[in-house]
C-alpha cells in the first residue's frame, strides 16, 4: 500500500453540517492531510455552483459533482456528462404539468422554477430537522447559486431536483423517466423530500475510479467518507469506506469504519484513525 492516499469526501453531513457549517476540526484535518501529500476531493450530489466560497476556501484537489456526472482533478475537467436538451425539456415539462417546483443543477448556477423560492423554504427547513439540526423560522434557506428567472430549457444540466408532495411522485417519475436514473434525497423511503433525475449511467463509484486513475493511484489506496445511501457505491468502490456516525443504518452497516457525527469532529477523528494526520489538537 502506498503512503499516498486519495480521499473522497461527501459534503453534506460529512464536511459540513446540514446548516452548512464547516467544523474547524474538519478544515484543519483536510489541510494537514494535504500538507502530508494526500489528495482530498469532494464527492457530492451538489453541482459546482452550489458550493459557497467558504467551502472552496478549505482547499481541495478536485471535485466530483452531480453524484458522479462531473469529475475535476487539480483544475482539469476529466469528465462531464450532462442531460441532453431533449431530456431536460421532458423533465421540465413533466414538472410543470404536475406543478412540481424544481431546480436545474448546472456548474454555472442552479436554475430554479417559477415558485421554487416560496415552496422550498419549509422543505429545506424540514431537511435540516431530518438530519438533527434546526434552521430557525425566517432563517435563510436559499440554495447557494440559485438563479431566478433563467432559461429552463437547457443543454448544460447535470441533473434536476424537484420537491415531492408525496412518495407517489417519485414512483411516477421512475415510470416517466425509465431511461434515466431517478433517486430521492432529504429523507428516507416514503419520508423523502426531494427526487432527482439524472443520467442512467452516472454514479459516484464510476467517478471515483476515473479520478483515481487520472491521479495514477491504485483503488486500494483510496478512502471514501459519507453519510447517506447514495454514498454507498463510492464506499464500496474505494479501498476503505468510512461512514459518519449520523449516517443511515445501511451505510453504517457496510462501512469499514464508523466515525462520530460531523459536528462531533467526525471527519477529524476518521483522518486520525486512518493515519492521514497526526494528533490534530497538538500539531500546527
Amino acid at each position: 500500500m502506498s503512503d499516498r492516499r486519495v480521499v473522497f469526501l461527501d459534503v453534506d453531513g460529512t464536511i459540513t453540517t446540514y446548516e452548512n457549517v464547516i467544523p474547524a476540526s474538519a478544515r484543519r484535518a483536510i489541510g494537514q492531510a494535504r500538507s502530508r501529500g494526500h489528495k482530498v476531493l469532494m464527492c457530492t450530489g451538489r453541482s459546482k455552483a452550489e458550493n459557497p466560497p467558504e467551502l472552496w476556501s478549505v482547499g481541495f484537489d478536485g471535485m466530483i459533482g452531480g453524484n458522479g456526472s462531473y469529475v475535476e482533478v487539480e483544475g482539469e475537467v476529466v469528465m462531464h456528462q450532462v442531460l441532453t436538451a431533449g431530456q431536460c425539456r421532458r423533465i421540465v415539462d413533466w414538472c410543470h404539468a404536475r406543478s412540481h417546483e424544481f431546480y436545474l443543477e448546472t456548474n454555472d448556477g442552479l436554475f430554479v422554477s417559477e415558485r421554487f423560492r416560496e415552496a422550498s423554504g419549509p422543505v429545506l427547513r424540514a431537511y435540516a430537522r431530518s438530519r438533527g439540526t434546526e434552521a430557525p423560522e425566517g432563517a435563510e434557506t436559499e440554495l447557494h447559486g440559485s438563479v431566478y428567472g433563467g432559461e429552463l430549457y437547457r443543454d448544460d444540466v447535470n441533473k434536476v431536483s424537484f420537491i415531492l408532495s408525496d412518495y407517489q411522485d417519485y414512483l411516477d417519475a421512475r415510470e416517466a423517466f425509465a431511461d434515466m436514473r431517478v433517486g430521492t434525497w432529504g429523507g428516507r423511503g416514503e419520508k423523502a423530500l426531494f427526487a432527482d433525475v439524472g443520467l442512467a449511467d452516472v454514479d459516484k463509484a464510476r467517478a471515483v475510479r476515473m479520478a483515481a486513475e487520472h491521479l495514477g493511484v491504485r483503488i486500494s489506496d483510496t478512502i471514501a467518507m459519507g453519510d447517506a445511501k447514495v454514498d454507498i457505491p463510492m464506499l464500496e468502490a474505494c479501498g476503505v469506506g468510512v461512514a459518519m456516525g449520523s449516517g443511515g443504518e445501511e451505510i453504517r452497516a457496510m462501512a469499514d469504519y464508523v466515525t462520530t457525527d460531523v459536528d462531533k469532529d467526525g471527519l477529524c477523528h476518521a483522518f486520525r484513525h486512518l493515519g492521514l494526520i497526526g494528533d490534530p489538537f497538538l500539531e500546527n
